[in-house]
Order: C-alpha cells, then sequence, then structure tokens
C-alpha cells in the first residue's frame, strides 16, 4: 500500500505537460483544469461573485493549429480555464503522468446553463445561425425555466476576431448585461475573440465550445453515445464531413507519433527532477 501511495505522490508531482513545447512562458500551454467537478465549483464560484473567465477546450487540430499559428497561441495562454477536448488529449495526458477527465465543450453548456440559471446571470449567445440560436435559446429556457438569455448574435460569413464586427459584439455584450456567453464560431476565431473580449468584459465568463448550440438547435447531429464511449465520435464526424475534416484529421494523425515521444521524454525527465 506505501508503494501504491508513493508512485501515486510522484504523479501527482509531475511538472504539467507542455502540448507546444515552448520555453516561453507566454506561450505556453497547459490543462488547467483536469477535473469536472472542480470546475464547475470554480466556475459556480466566479459566477455567484459576478467575475469573468475564459475556457478553452483543448483537441489534437488545436495542438496542430497552435504551432503554427502565432495569435492563436497568445489567445490560449489568455484563457483561464484549458480542458480537454479530445481522448488522445486525455491519454497523452494520463501518459505523461495526469490523469485528467474528458471535458468536452459541448458537455458543458448543460451544467453551466443550470448554474447561470440559478444565480441569475443572464446569458448570450453568439455563433451558428439566427434562426438556429433561436431554436437553441428555447430549448435552454424550456429546460431552465429561470434563465435568462438577453442576446442572441449570428456573426457574418468569414467573421474577424479582430475586426469591426468583434468589437460591436463586444458592444452589444456590455449593453445586454450578459454574464455568460457561448461563444459557437469555430477555433480559433472563438477563443481569439474570447481572449479580446474579456479584456473589455471583465465580469463576463467566455465559453468556447464550437458545434455546441447546433447541437441543441438539431442542425447538426452529435456522435451517438455508444460512439463517444468507445472514442469513435471522430469517425463520425469524418463521415458525415468528409471533404472538410479528411486533412484536418489527417494533420492530427500525424503529429501522434511525434507527440507521443514528447510525452514520454517529459515524463521521464519530470520523474528524474522529482
Amino acid at each position: 500500500m506505501t508503494t501504491v501511495n508513493s508512485h501515486e505522490d510522484t504523479l501527482t508531482s509531475l511538472a504539467p505537460f507542455n502540448w507546444i513545447q515552448a520555453s516561453d512562458t507566454e506561450k505556453r500551454v497547459r490543462i488547467t483544469a483536469p477535473r469536472h467537478g472542480m470546475l464547475l465549483a470554480d466556475l459556480e464560484a466566479l459566477m455567484s461573485a459576478r467575475r469573468g473567465f475564459t475556457i478553452a477546450t483543448l483537441n489534437l487540430d488545436h495542438v496542430v493549429r497552435l504551432k503554427r499559428d502565432a495569435d492563436f497561441r497568445a489567445a490560449y495562454a489568455r484563457h483561464t480555464h484549458v480542458t480537454a477536448d479530445g481522448n488522445p488529449i486525455v491519454w497523452l495526458s494520463r501518459l505523461a503522468g495526469h490523469d485528467i477527465d474528458l471535458i468536452p465543450g459541448s458537455e458543458l453548456i448543460h451544467p453551466v446553463t443550470e448554474i447561470a440559471s440559478r444565480h441569475d446571470v443572464p446569458v448570450a449567445l453568439v455563433g451558428s445561425t439566427q434562426d438556429a440560436l433561436e431554436t437553441t435559446a428555447q430549448k435552454l429556457i424550456k429546460r431552465y425555466p429561470q434563465l435568462r438569455i438577453v442576446t442572441k448574435i449570428a456573426p457574418k460569413m468569414g467573421f474577424d476576431p479582430t475586426g469591426p464586427e468583434a468589437d460591436e459584439i463586444i458592444v452589444e455584450l456590455r449593453r445586454s448585461g450578459a454574464g455568460l456567453c457561448f461563444l459557437a464560431i469555430g477555433a480559433p476565431r472563438q477563443e481569439i475573440f474570447a481572449a479580446r473580449a474579456t479584456q473589455s468584459l471583465p465580469q463576463t465568463g467566455f465559453l468556447s465550445i464550437g458545434a455546441g448550440l447546433d447541437f441543441i438547435a438539431g442542425t447538426q447531429i452529435r456522435a451517438p453515445k455508444i460512439m463517444r464511449r468507445f472514442a469513435g465520435e471522430w469517425l463520425w464526424r469524418l463521415a458525415h464531413s468528409p471533404r472538410r475534416l479528411a486533412r484536418r484529421y489527417g494533420a492530427c494523425i500525424a503529429t501522434l507519433p511525434s507527440l507521443t515521444l514528447q510525452v514520454l521524454r517529459h515524463r521521464m525527465s519530470s520523474e528524474t527532477a522529482s
């Protein structure tokens, strides 16, 4: 028993893995919200105190993009919470010596909305299409009758998170009094926008959720639970959007061997240092 506890202590003392292997502290990307329950408790404390936050959900596609996109790296570095959104991130984290939870952004929508409804935190929906936002709002309010959705914004095609339209959205979010904003505009735009908007709206929480609002509206169908349980959601998505996703997933698969080696080196060096 002593040996097991000693081993567990060693694992928890290992340094967090830096997903882009940058020596510059400002460019490091690490999982900072490893546990689902602890994350929700932290968000509830922040929302009840009317304090803002920014949540990014790391997956392999993000890792690939982060290595080549300086603006994306800078935005990620300014997020208060980073979760593991993707089984490869969870598996590699465990290989690095850190047992973490799988926390996709789309699966945070309902628990975070429930917290917002209990604490009377006004909610904004940003992304998708106006029709999808209307449907999503109706479904959320039906499930959480006390919820206040104060604004619904569907950015134009080609939305620039650093451009004039982004400025207008920030103005609208401030006017609406939103304390929680669900961002469904895709990576890296949603993370770059969140990192920028939080500077002007420090009382607002920003949660990047990709296609999460479309899943609720029914305009996109998420993989069945059985496929998600056995880490097959990527196959479902690829089958439904092969032209859009084939190259992206190919790049993700191609980065796995080198990323695995980096994780193993990190594990060995951390264990030696501890």
